[in-house]
């Protein structure tokens, strides 16, 4: 009879970014993330390369709060540390990004690497954004929308 480990540990990820705004193709990636941890926490970063955000912060939490109030599995906090940190100290041994083009993974490649460096228990997992989102960013729904043109059709919630 061989003695068989089972390993009883939460897979939890962290979904770190600005999410200004939080778009239908971050929602894609949180729902497929959940079919791989058993939990998935949104990391709302202040993000010090962005001068100020466009959308206020506790607006963005309570919208995207709202989006996942029938699935305990999510959850968000806002945080002003390295990602790699706020893995610590959620216990999460994982974070998850999408990735949309080869520009995406190059940048998000490097970030990777530092976190690696910075928690060796860290480990990135890169999702390909789904064709529909390829074209939704952050930065284009900001710019769009600051033009008085609706974005509703990139955004799970309303603005």
């Amino acid at each position: 009879m061989g003695i068989y480990l089972i390993n009883f540990m939460k897979k939890i990820a962290i979904f770190p970014g600005s999410f200004d705004p939080y778009t239908k193709g971050h929602h894609d990636i949180v729902m497929r993330g959940l079919n791989l941890f058993d939990e998935l926490i949104i990391g709302i970063g202040y993000n010090v390369a962005k001068k100020s955000r466009y959308f206020e912060i506790d607006g963005m939490v309570d919208k995207i709060e709202k989006l996942y109030t029938d699935e305990p599995r999510v959850k968000v906090v806002v945080y002003n540390e390295l990602t790699s940190n706020l893995a610590k100290a959620h216990g999460a041994n994982f974070l998850i990004r999408g990735l949309r083009n080869t520009t995406d993974f190059e940048y998000e490649n490097t970030i990777s690497q530092m976190n690696r460096k910075l928690n060796p228990d860290l480990e990135t997992v890169f999702l390909i954004t789904s064709p529909q989102f390829a074209a939704v960013s952050s930065t284009v729904i900001r710019e769009v929308h600051k033009f008085g043109a609706d974005v509703s059709e990139y955004l799970p919630y309303e603005v």
